[in-house]
């Protein structure tokens, strides 16, 4: 089977990057590989400069090497913004350096374009998030929204896919994003394969209300873990809030409260975002019908899994599979 050729992600590194965060791209584009035997890779990625090769100052005791300048991004089908802890004018006045402005004008039209934690304050910057939803690390999202008025900004998810622009929240959500860009690219096998081998979930439950200014749960007492657990192992079955408490010896309020606490979501919530993640899995990696993915998520007929994925994902089930399908056998 013969493969086109890899997409070409570009990663920006700038001055004051997290070393972390500009090695996420690589980490998890560079492990994605076709299903087939060839396991050919699906990516190449490239990080480049502003400037002509040379050291880029992180936020650590060290520079990292670029060997590439802003040419590359000419030639990149994805671009990723990783966060800088010295963007200057752009964090500070919503306005691109003359040296990144020039860089990001070799951008071509429909590149794909996307954000680490605050890598949204380039994107805001350069005009790509006017009009359009938007995350960013949660401690700086009302200054994000005030800096830049006309970006829809959601300070409580963990990314934000808006088509061709994609945001993250703060540092490890840009693995979420990623995994989800690999997803989106060539289905759930792949993405969690990628996953598997960097030793994360493949999807994370909630997103950014969980971690903010909210301790954690006290070792001592319950947590919910268990009945996530039990549900997981039925979601094909009716599931009542009641039996979800009783795992955990809970009130139905106590565990409700733990429940959200934990999560950032209500139980209900929780269990109808697991039932579209497992659909989700089906119409990618199954042959059953819709009515049989349907029972098999817990949703009981095609009718309601219809419904519940067009208010998730904006498309039915039918239109779901044929785009995840053809994505990951293209």
């Amino acid at each position: 089977m013969t493969h086109p050729r890899p997409h070409h992600v570009a990663v920006l590194a700038l001055d004051g990057l997290l070393p972390f965060e500009l090695g996420i791209p690589q980490r998890i584009f560079g492990r994605a590989r076709a299903e087939d035997g060839a396991r050919e890779s699906l990516y190449t990625v490239t990080t480049c400069s502003i400037r002509p090769p040379g050291p880029v100052q992180t936020d650590a005791d060290f520079a990292v090497l670029v060997e590439h300048g802003p040419e590359v991004l000419a030639e990149a089908d994805t671009i990723v913004v990783p966060a800088s802890h010295e963007l200057g004018p752009v964090y500070e006045e919503g306005v691109l350096t003359p040296a990144l402005a020039d860089a990001l004008a070799r951008v071509r039209p429909g590149t794909r374009m996307v954000s680490i934690c605050t890598g949204s304050y380039v994107l805001a910057a350069a005009g790509y998030l006017d009009g359009r939803p938007a995350t960013t690390h949660w401690m700086h999202a009302e200054h994000f929204q005030e800096l830049f008025p006309n970006v829809d900004v959601d300070p409580d998810v963990l990314f934000v896919d808006d088509g061709d622009v994609l945001t993250s929240a703060g540092v490890a959500a840009g693995i979420d994003l990623c995994l989800h860009i690999v997803r989106r690219d060539h289905g759930a096998a792949v993405a969690n394969e990628v996953a598997r081998r960097t030793v994360v979930p493949p999807h994370r439950d909630g997103g950014q209300a969980q971690y903010i200014q909210r301790p954690l749960p006290e070792p001592q007492l319950a947590t919910t873990t268990t009945a996530r657990a039990w549900a997981l192992g039925r979601l094909e079955e009716p599931i009542q809030l009641r039996d979800m408490a009783e795992q955990e010896a809970m009130s139905v309020r106590t565990f409700t409260r733990r429940f959200r606490e934990e999560t950032g979501l209500s139980p209900g919530q929780w269990l109808t975002q697991q039932r579209v993640e497992r659909a989700r899995h089906l119409l990618e990696s199954s042959d059953l019908s819709v009515d049989q993915i349907a029972r098999a998520a817990g949703f009981g007929t095609a009718t309601s899994l219809r419904q519940h994925l067009q208010t998730a994902l904006g498309v039915p089930p039918t239109v779901y599979r044929r785009t995840f399908r053809a994505g990951a056998h293209s």
